[in-house]
Parts: C-alpha cells; structure tokens; sequence
C-alpha cells in the first residue's frame, strides 16, 4: 500500500453525530486502516502515524483508543472464522463418515474470499511473530472443537486440526497470497475435490 495522502476528513464522522456512533466510526477506520497497512507492510514496518494518516485521523486518537501498536495489532487482527460446530455440520450431512472434508473446505473458501482480513492475517504471519502467534490462536480455538468433535479420539484433536490446517493454510498461501498460477485457476469445485479427501482423512481416518 503505498503512502498516498490521507483521505478527506470529510469520512471521518460528523461532529454532530451522537459520541457512540463517532467513537464507533472512528473505530471502524482505525481498523480498517491498521489492516491494509499491516497487510502491506508487515508489523513491524508498519507504524501508528501511517495508519492514522490513512485513517484521516490524529495518531493520538489511535493511542486513545488501542493504546500501542501490539493493542492496534490484536484488535485488527481479531477474526472469526464462523466455524460450524458439530451440530450444525450434522444437519449437513457432514457427519464424521462422510462429508466433513468437504464442507470444511468449501466453508474456508468462503472465508478467505469474503473476507479480506484472514489474507492480510496470513500476510503478516509468515513474517512476523506476532502474526504467527495470532494465526495459531485463531485456528487452535477454532478449528480445535470442530476436530475434537469428530475425530476419533478427542485427545488426538490438536494434532488433527494442525493437519487440516497445514492443508487450509497451505492452499490460502497459494491462491491467494503468492497467487500462483495453476492455483488461482483452480475452480471452487476442484479445490474442493482436491483437498477435501485429505481434509477428510486427517479429521477421521483412524491414526496411522
């Protein structure tokens, strides 16, 4: 992302707007900002003043309200993946002998396409600590009760979930961070026709 000036005050809430709804407003920019430009620059490139001046805002504002960096960090880079829980897969047809995989992945993909967020996350986690950090959080707390709810031994859960994740995580670096080629021309049917077996097995399959 490049340093271009700041955008108009004139996004930045009207004064007369109720205080909760500005705060709320100022927020929501702040975050905005912080995201691309951690995305763009990495974490530790990425600085207080440069996020407020593509925020239209003073960094003082950005300090009011996360305090530092590592505050801004972990506000922008909260993410719910929406992860269904063992019920809802169920009533998918997704019970632990069939179809789990592909409902996972199919689910992923929607995420990473709909949500630009989980990219600049991923962008930010293979350079960085805290990036990484966060990555593992989401996906331990996460993704760990949906393989601990079908796997067949719970204990086996956090293993199982790494190696969903290795599969998830490693399509999402292709697709759409390095956007390699033959992986960007995949369709959504044949991602999920690929990795859907894998996903299934290491959800499922009795361990090795």
């Amino acid at each position: 992302m490049s340093d271009s000036p700041a955008p108009p005050l004139a996004s930045v809430p009207a004064p007369d707007a109720p205080p909760r709804r500005r705060s709320d407003a100022t927020k929501a920019a702040i975050l905005d900002a912080a995201r691309e430009r951690f995305a763009a620059d990495g974490y530790e490139r990425a600085t207080i003043r440069a996020i407020a001046r593509d925020a239209g805002i003073d960094p003082s504002m950005v300090m009011r309200y996360y305090g530092n960096k590592e505050g801004l960090f972990a506000a922008a880079s909260e993410f719910d993946l929406r992860m269904p829980d063992v019920g809802e897969l169920a009533e998918l047809g997704a019970l632990p002998g069939r179809h789990v995989g592909a409902v996972l992945v199919e689910h992923f993909l929607d995420r990473w396409e709909g949500d630009e967020v989980l990219t600049a996350l991923l962008r930010v986690g293979v350079t960085n600590a805290a990036g990484a950090e966060r990555i593992q959080t989401i996906f331990r707390e996460q993704l760990g009760p949906v393989a601990a709810g079908v796997s067949p031994d719970p204990a086996e859960a956090p293993m199982r979930a790494a190696l969903v994740a290795s599969q998830i995580l490693g399509m999402a670096m292709a697709r759409y961070v390095l956007r390699l080629p033959p992986a960007v021309e995949m369709t959504r049917q044949e991602v999920i026709d690929w990795l859907a077996p894998t996903v299934q097995r290491y959800l499922t399959a009795e361990r090795p």
